[in-house]
């Protein structure tokens, strides 16, 4: 047996090895546990396997050979069994470097390496319960697509910054592929129509998945710009509700009106609204009582709110 396993073999394991062991949510046992089962006394089945060294001391070749070797007993054992557990879990470890090559692929994203290595091991898993020797191909070869696309399904699935509906988020790939594609054969960025024609789908289509791929990642307003960009902040760039926009229309509409008017009146207008003096300011620049200043105001005002009625 293996000198790693003899030495996490302890008297309490002995003692235990005949109950059984807990496992966590993915089937995987213990090193204590292991060991125990690894016990040829307990496990007769399983002595004549390979002695195997320090799952971080194994190369990939012997890796590949080892497993080879244990996938060929898993297949005579019975699932469920602790002699399984134990090959299927050894299988596990000396896997991992395939886990962690993967998940070396995705180390620019946000997420904790720690977080994708573990999602990359329950795609090894999985790929470790469906391969099949008589098929004729490497373990590597085989486990590898399961792996990353388990990586790339998280991703896809808990990364988005706001949560998409499924179909635009595969909408965004072909989008970013297809876009791709026709860039490097047009040498220039393809238009909405040229997208739309390549995935055979509409217009409105392409907006929309457009659209949607601003949902994968969001920026903070506060976040600072990068060395080479002139402008400041995100927040300092973002505009502002200009509430004298809505007042433009109802301006250009009262300047053909405003024109029409006579001189003195257009005068009061112009002191009352644009000098902001008072009625009474405007009586003494005139030479008229506040009171005349009240009524000539009252029915301009009249006159010009009729004739916008009038136009709507």
């Amino acid at each position: 047996m293996s000198p790693r396993l003899d030495e996490l073999r302890t008297d309490d394991t002995r003692q235990s090895a005949s109950s059984t062991s807990p496992s966590d949510p993915t089937g995987h046992i213990p090193s204590q546990s292991i060991a125990a089962e690894s016990d040829p006394a307990v496990f007769p089945e399983i002595d004549d396997l390979p002695e195997i060294p320090p799952f971080d001391e194994v190369g990939p070749v012997d890796a590949r050979a080892l497993s080879k070797t244990l996938f060929e007993r898993l297949e005579s054992l019975e699932e469920g069994t602790h002699e399984f557990a134990y090959v299927r879990n050894t299988l596990v470890e000396l896997n991992l470097a395939l886990v962690k090559f993967a998940a070396s692929r995705f180390r620019s994203r946000s997420e904790p390496m720690e977080d994708i290595v573990q999602v990359g091991t329950i795609g090894l898993i999985k790929a470790i319960d469906r391969f099949e020797l008589s098929r004729g191909v490497e373990f590597p070869t085989f486990a590898m697509p399961t792996i990353v696309g388990e990586i790339k399904r998280f991703f896809r699935d808990t990364s988005w910054s706001v949560r998409v509906p499924r179909r635009l988020q595969e909408l965004r790939l072909d989008l970013a592929k297809a876009g791709d594609e026709l860039a490097q054969k047009l040498d220039r960025a393809p238009t909405v129509h040229e997208l739309a024609e390549r995935l055979g789908i509409t217009n409105d289509e392409v907006v929309e998945g457009m659209a949607a791929s601003n949902a994968y990642t969001a920026s903070s307003l506060d976040a600072q710009p990068e060395e080479d960009d002139s402008e400041g902040a995100l927040a300092d760039r973002i505009g502002y509700e200009d509430h004298g926009l809505e007042g433009i229309e109802y301006v250009e509409s009262l300047k053909p009106l405003i024109a029409e008017l006579p001189p003195r009146d257009r005068k009061i207008l112009s002191l009352r609204f644009v000098a902001n003096m008072t009625q009474s300011e405007i009586g003494e620049e005139l030479g008229i009582s506040q009171m005349h200043v009240s009524r000539l105001l009252s029915r301009t005002l009249g006159r010009l709110r009729k004739g916008l009625m009038v136009e709507e």
